[in-house]
């Protein structure tokens, strides 16, 4: 049997002209899958920082976090347990600027769209469905469930 791992992740939904930014992963085990900007969140890290960071690696956006549509909790394609903290947020500088290691292409669309059936190639679609889900009906909650990281 194969050992899991617990993975903690950050992830933002980027909302500009109620248009959502998705991103194709360029990473040799999910190469071409469309998902939301994100990624591990560090040891020590903070939730909300990790957010941040991971937007601006991956986009070169600064982002404001508006919200957060919840917590997810899956096992993922290479077996580890999941817990994702998902964020709706909006551009507040920087400029695109896709990591061509880990990035290599971008869209704004509608976040309806990602629950049309095989029109993208998404990554752990049944928590994406569910993400879109509570953003189309606006179960956004605030940042401030999230308390700063002890020092």
């Amino acid at each position: 049997m194969m050992k899991t791992s617990i993975v903690l992740v950050a992830s933002v939904s980027i909302v500009r002209d109620n248009k959502v930014l998705i991103i194709k992963e360029n990473k040799p085990s999910i190469r071409n899958k469309w998902n939301f900007p994100g990624g591990r969140i560090e040891p020590g890290e903070d939730i909300l920082d990790a957010a941040h960071r991971e937007v601006k690696e991956e986009t070169g956006y600064d982002v404001k976090l508006t919200g957060t549509t919840g917590i997810y909790n899956f096992i993922s394609d290479t077996n580890n347990q999941v817990i994702m903290f998902h964020f709706t947020g909006e551009i507040i500088g920087g400029s695109l600027q896709l990591d061509d290691i880990e990035i290599n292409e971008y869209k704004w669309i509608m976040a309806s769209d990602l629950l049309i059936p095989n029109l993208y190639e998404i990554r752990g679609a049944d928590v994406i469905k569910q993400i879109v889900e509570n953003l189309i009906n606006g179960k956004n909650h605030p940042v401030s469930l999230y308390n700063p990281k002890l020092t």
